[in-house]
């Protein structure tokens, strides 16, 4: 396998670079500024490098060989190769909690704005080329991010956008999510509200005590859904008097391809994409510990199908858990659940590990056992 590039972000990193060897080989540079580095750089020579939206002398272009790459830096309203993912504090920039005309002045609400304006999908060849420039970087800041965790370790919830923060589901997924989060896993989402926030509230209030998290669901339920006044606001001030433990981390995926509905603060690392497809594509496989599937509608079935597939042909190496919370719904209301299984009996899926339940503590246990490598789930479906 060929050794990845050698990934260069900081002013530090490239002065301890560049003080131990002249010649440069096979690493990548973002957004880095050559010129603050007071290093005398004609004496350098740069090979096989990748220069993403850097800043440096004309002189710098003789020191490079043929098969450097060069991606200048582009004048849009969003960052175009963002080093970093995405938090409240950067997505939200200029957002005033209790002041809703900032709204509409903050980070996420103009590269929205401006997303409609220039159409989801665009024949602007400068504007796609950018939205996709973008998603490299926040892919790449994603995968970077995970690296520190087990894959198994990773665990996602998938629900409906519309779930009320008074919703006895949101409170199961708060449940859920928090318990997870103390015991190591890192939750993921659609980074949105409704189902996929409960899942970041969850884990931001890990560690907390029972009586903290009824004060903080107290608190948000006063504006109960994305539309209601205050649902920012409300937020950010359970943030502001429960901080969230350093220790506990959670991962929001959202898109601005459904950026109406607005990004959940309580994620704390958020990767935020142009593209729903490439979204769509990290929310079903970075979660190798497994999906929650609670009631949703046409997004999550769309997810659900989705994990199907990959767990049949064991796209990721291994087929991995898909639970769904919620009897009723997933066998009456919408018999996903019925559908399944009765395939994967017939041999049209397989691999399949399935599991239906009603019970936070049954969705816990099933997790952690599948973690367990001398259990051989493959093929087996689990109603406790």
């Amino acid at each position: 396998m060929r050794e990845n590039y050698t990934e260069i972000e900081e002013l530090y990193d490239l002065r301890q670079l560049l003080s131990q060897n002249e010649t440069i080989r096979h690493c990548a540079f973002q957004a880095v500024n050559f010129e603050k580095c007071g290093f005398p750089l004609e004496n350098y020579r740069f090979e096989d490098c990748l220069f993403m939206g850097c800043h440096f002398p004309v002189r710098m272009y003789y020191a490079m060989d043929e098969n450097c790459i060069v991606l200048p830096r582009v004048k849009m309203p969003f960052k175009v190769f963002p080093k970093r993912l995405y938090d409240a504090k950067s997505l939200y920039l200029h957002y005033k909690p209790g002041y809703h005309e900032t709204w509409y002045t903050c980070y996420d609400t103009i590269n929205y704005e401006r997303y409609m304006a220039m159409g989801k999908q665009t024949d602007d060849i400068k504007e796609t080329l950018c939205r996709v420039l973008h998603d490299h970087s926040i892919g790449n800041a994603l995968e970077q991010f995970i690296k520190d965790y087990d894959e198994k370790d990773i665990v996602a919830v998938m629900g409906g956008h519309a779930v009320k923060r008074t919703d006895p589901n949101y409170r199961q997924i708060v449940e859920i999510s928090k318990r997870l989060t103390e015991i190591g896993k890192l939750m993921v989402s659609g980074g949105g509200p409704g189902a996929m926030e409960a899942v970041h509230l969850g884990a931001w209030l890990a560690g907390r005590s029972d009586a903290e998290v009824e004060d903080a669901l107290a608190t948000i339920g006063v504006s109960p859904t994305f539309r209601d006044p205050g649902w920012l606001t409300h937020a950010f001030e359970v943030m502001e008097k429960y901080p969230h433990d350093p220790q506990f981390h959670s991962l929001g995926i959202p898109t601005w391809f459904y950026g109406h509905e607005p990004a959940t603060p309580f994620a704390t690392e958020i990767a935020k994409f142009f593209d729903n497809s490439v979204r769509e594509n990290y929310i079903i496989s970075i979660p190798k510990g497994g999906i929650i599937y609670t009631p949703g509608s046409a997004g999550t079935f769309q997810e659900i199908f989705q994990d199907a597939a990959q767990n049949h042909y064991e796209t990721l190496g291994y087929a991995s858990p898909m639970i769904f919370l919620g009897k009723k719904y997933y066998t009456e209301e919408t018999p996903i659940y019925n559908l399944l299984e009765d395939l994967h009996e017939r041999g049209k899926y397989q691999n399949l590990i399935l599991k239906i339940t009603d019970e936070p503590e049954d969705v816990i246990r099933f997790l952690m056992d599948f973690h367990r490598p001398y259990h051989q789930w493959s093929g087996q479906s689990f109603d406790y």
